[in-house]
């Protein structure tokens, strides 16, 4: 195989757990390869300027070829630890782009995605070794595809949460639901970017901020076809943030299966 016909391929892949021993130091231009490494449970540690940071569930890193690398399990608490070794021509320059050049520590939003499709890469390897290299090419740019949509920045211990402010906003931005919605005053008010708001956001509410304003208009619009059954759908649609009545009913539609009509008719129909 040509090193280069893939984006993306996997020099080696695989799983530890219960290997309180483990500890890996490399020399700075030694290794070659991408390095990702993905926390399921336990704990460990990695180098960071001298200093060695605490990685938990969710938490991964990941080193760019070449780099000096130094990273160890916790001896009480060993770290579960799924581990990719890849390359590809353009990964530097695609991964760059996308910002992971700037840290080397990430946290996931620690869903089954990611590990379902690490499982199925080291069950190719495993049953196949590298007899289907498209399939093992499709299989990592998966991994890393997932991981990249959820990896956010792994802030200091001190001022991690980030996502914790972004917890305490849900409130205020429930009760400000039907009113216009600005992403970057939101993100301003957890400190941080519109793009790692986002992603905040889908960690810790599994989905994006968007969809949330949009579950609460549907709950506020809910409730007002029910309270006045004369109230017209229009204005509830003014009320809940929808200017357009058509875009209203879509939305509506799409998360309680029925029009507003219909909904308000079933109940009054109940009564």
């Amino acid at each position: 195989m040509e090193p280069n016909t893939y984006v993306i391929f996997p020099e080696a892949a695989g799983r530890y757990y219960d290997e309180p021993e483990h500890w890996t130091v490399r020399p700075a231009d030694t290794f070659g390869f991408f390095n990702l490494h993905y926390v399921v449970s336990g704990q460990g540690y990695v180098e960071v300027d001298g200093e060695w940071k605490l990685l938990q569930p969710g938490d991964a890193f990941l080193y760019f070829p070449n780099r000096p690398q130094q990273y160890r399990s916790s001896t009480e608490n060993p770290w579960d630890v799924y581990w990719m070794h890849f390359y590809g021509d353009a990964l530097p320059e695609i991964l760059t782009r996308q910002g992971f050049r700037r840290t080397l520590l990430w946290s996931t939003n620690g869903t089954k995605g990611l590990q379902e499709t690490w499982n199925r890469l080291l069950s190719e390897i495993e049953h196949n070794k590298l007899l289907r290299p498209s399939v093992l090419s499709m299989l990592s740019y998966g991994i890393l595809a997932e991981f990249s949509a959820q990896a956010v920045p792994l802030l200091p211990r001190r001022n991690r949460d980030t996502s914790q402010a972004v917890i305490q906003l849900l409130p205020a931005m429930q009760e400000a639901a039907c009113e216009p919605f600005t992403l970057g005053e939101w993100a301003a008010k957890a400190g941080c970017t519109p793009f790692y708001f986002c992603k905040l956001f889908r960690k810790v509410a599994q989905m994006s901020p968007m969809d949330f304003i949009r579950l609460c208009r549907i709950r506020q619009a809910k409730q007002l076809l029910l309270d006045d059954s004369a109230r017209p759908i229009s204005e509830i649609a003014q009320i809940c943030g929808y200017p357009s009545v058509s875009y209203f009913i879509k939305r509506f539609k799409e998360v309680e299966g029925v029009t507003p009509a219909a909904y308000r008719a079933s109940f009054i129909y109940r009564r």
